[in-house]
């Protein structure tokens, strides 16, 4: 690959990363006119699997039951209980401080690693970006205020977000190896739709049509399904396979800055220097605790 083609894929992969950090704030909005957060996931997952069908739709089932299951736990890791806990994080706390929280993902990836596979070891790149990911935490939470403002359901809903998409990595290794991207994102999807289907038992739909098709409703749901989740899944994967899972991978620490501006502009949120302060800790904190050395 040429030294051009090479620079394109990485501006891509700036921009599908930057559309990401944009969907907490889509979310946000959803959220502000009256959905919850299991149906915006439900409305979400269902528009991105009709077109994930007319992408991928010849096989239908993995090679094996144990596989089979492995996806429906991604569906849920990845899927319903992600969007759950990060949506309903947004109901109760900043935008910023959800974007930033369930951006400790590959860090978390990596410490569930650790515990799981023998052969990975503790670095002192992992100490030192852990802690300076913490404080970073520290500061977009405080984020410039007199008096410190916690929201501790809304911050404990964004790690176990977190925490799960870390399970949704560790499920997926095998999976990549033995699978097309496209069946495993489709099979993702279908899970995830499955599975947030018993919430709906314990909190009915109650959002009317009418709502749903209001402009503002309408146009959140269309960016949230088919072009957050349909389109950036699609290019993410041609980007992997031009420019490395870890290059394409290091570009999502970049996530937080779009939703930083983002919900500035949008939602009228605070961007405080302490924020700021808290965003470069918690990405060099990430990109540290990455390195292998």
């Amino acid at each position: 690959m040429n030294g051009r083609s090479e620079i394109f894929y990485h501006v891509i992969a700036i921009i599908v990363v930057s559309i990401w950090g944009v969907t907490f704030i889509s979310t946000k909005v959803l959220i502000d006119n009256g959905l919850t957060p299991q149906e915006i996931f439900f409305l979400r997952f269902i528009i991105a699997y009709v077109g994930m069908c007319m992408i991928s739709h010849k096989k239908l089932f993995a090679y094996s039951l144990k596989d089979e299951l492995l996806l429906m736990a991604g569906g849920v890791t990845g899927g319903s209980l992600y969007f759950l806990t990060e949506n309903t994080a947004l109901a109760h706390t900043l935008v910023t401080n959800v974007s930033f929280i369930v951006c400790t993902a590959p860090l978390l990836t990596t410490i569930l690693l650790i515990i799981v596979d023998k052969d990975t070891h503790i670095n002192r790149h992992i100490i030192a970006g852990s802690i300076i990911s913490l404080l970073g935490m520290g500061a977009v939470v405080y984020n410039g205020s007199v008096i410190l403002k916690l929201s501790p359901l809304g911050d404990f809903l964004a790690l176990s977000a977190a925490i799960s998409w870390a399970f949704y990595s560790l499920i997926m290794r095998n999976l990549f190896r033995k699978y097309e991207t496209n069946f495993i994102t489709r099979k993702i999807f279908f899970y995830g739709l499955l599975t947030i289907l018993p919430v709906f038992i314990i909190e009915p739909a109650n959002t009317p049509f009418s709502k749903i098709l209001e402009p503002a409703v309408l146009g959140n749901l269309i960016f949230l399904g088919i072009i957050a989740s349909l389109a950036c899944y699609a290019i993410w994967n041609v980007i992997l396979k031009h420019i490395g899972t870890i290059k394409a991978t290091n570009y999502i620490y970049l996530n937080p800055f779009s939703t930083l501006i983002g919900s500035f502009i949008f939602l009228d949120e605070p961007f405080t220097i302490m924020a700021m302060a808290g965003v470069i800790l918690i990405i060099a904190g990430m990109y540290i605790a990455a390195r292998r050395s």
